[in-house]
């Protein structure tokens, strides 16, 4: 298994990329007993979840907010980090609407304010240890679709999933740099260096690290084939559709993601049409949900409830073809101009 930059001892394996989160927040949070975390507003349920916990335990959380596109402003980054800051996780890109963050140069904030509060704490402060700002990234959804350096983007723990880049389930990992301490969430036999006990899933971490290889050798090729495919379907649906909005940055997103909103229809009323013509998609509306609310990644981008309410997601693939595209591109249309004749948000 290979993650660049990362050295072998510094890759420890757990059964979920929700596992690898929490014990990221968890562990650091534990280890420092005290102390401030920055997420963003758009981080995946686990990492919220785990948020709203060290809150109840007395951490001092705050949640960054994004613009229209999804992103974090790196200005609200640099004021958003106190003296008492132990950890800054912010999710590479965005499972929903696909955006990537600017992670380098979150890094590069983090890693100076981090020297400059050491600097003048040691100034005022006498024979107490330096306290250092980590910054972990949840790469679940971008890990083996584009390039990552842990060193060069100034990465101090990093998660991924097996089973987002074809790899089975059941295995993910999470990359701690060298010297970070961190409490176990899970205890017992003291397994992967005392940080993850329970029997580790060997078929499965195979399974992983197979995938990874695969992922890496195709990475540049599947990722230019991709976007193009991304950008024909975006362009397609914006032209062909009226009053249809892209949800997401237009370029600075994952080449196998497109996200839409469509005025006056319901996104599950989407959902379902399309299955029935053979196309599987998903709506940014919590189905499974009895208060049926929307997903909080589009009413942090600034959409209201029905706006949220009408959208579509659509993911690419390894084994999708401009055919497949031209077959959405020609169905879709149709289905949003039916559905909408019908619709009771008209």
């Amino acid at each position: 298994m290979s993650l660049r930059g990362a050295k072998p001892n510094e890759i420890i394996f757990t059964g979920s990329a929700t596992e690898s989160n929490c014990l990221a927040l968890k562990g650091i949070a534990l280890a420092r007993q005290s102390g401030h975390i920055i997420i963003s507003s758009i981080e995946h349920a686990c990492i919220i979840e785990a948020a709203k916990w060290l809150e109840k335990q007395g951490f001092e959380i705050t949640r960054l907010k994004v613009d229209k596109h999804g992103l974090v402003d790196l200005n609200d980054v640099k004021k958003a980090i106190k003296k008492n800051t132990i950890l800054v996780s912010i999710m590479h890109a965005n499972n929903e609407i696909g955006t990537i963050q600017p992670i380098k140069e979150i890094g590069e904030i983090i890693r100076k304010k981090s020297e400059i509060l050491n600097s003048t704490f040691a100034k005022t402060s006498v024979g107490r240890q330096k306290s250092k700002i980590y910054f972990h990234i949840d790469a679940s959804q971008s890990f083996g679709k584009i390039s990552i350096d842990v060193n060069k983007m100034n990465i101090d723990l990093l998660t991924a999933s097996s089973h987002k880049m074809y790899g089975p389930k059941g295995a993910a990992c999470l990359f701690i740099r060298e010297g970070i301490k961190i409490e176990p969430i899970l205890l017992g036999g003291g397994h992967e260096k005392g940080l993850r006990s329970s029997t580790v899933n060997i078929p499965a971490i195979i399974g992983f690290s197979e995938a990874i290889k695969i992922c890496q050798k195709e990475m540049f090729i599947e990722n230019k084939r991709l976007s193009k495919l991304r950008d024909k379907l975006i362009k397609g649906i914006l032209n062909k559709i009226p009053d249809s909005y892209l949800n997401g940055h237009l370029t600075k997103r994952l080449p196998n993601n497109v996200n839409f909103w469509f005025s006056g229809i319901e996104g599950e009323s989407i959902v379902i049409q399309l299955d029935l013509l053979g196309i599987a998609t998903s709506t940014g509306s919590a189905c499974s949900s009895e208060k049926l609310e929307p997903s909080h990644v589009l009413l942090a981008i600034g959409l209201e409830h029905h706006q949220a309410h009408g959208s579509l997601r659509l993911s690419l693939g390894r084994w999708t073809t401009e055919k497949d595209i031209d077959y959405v591109l020609k169905i879709l249309p149709g289905v949003i101009k039916n559905l909408r004749k019908i619709s009771p948000f008209k």
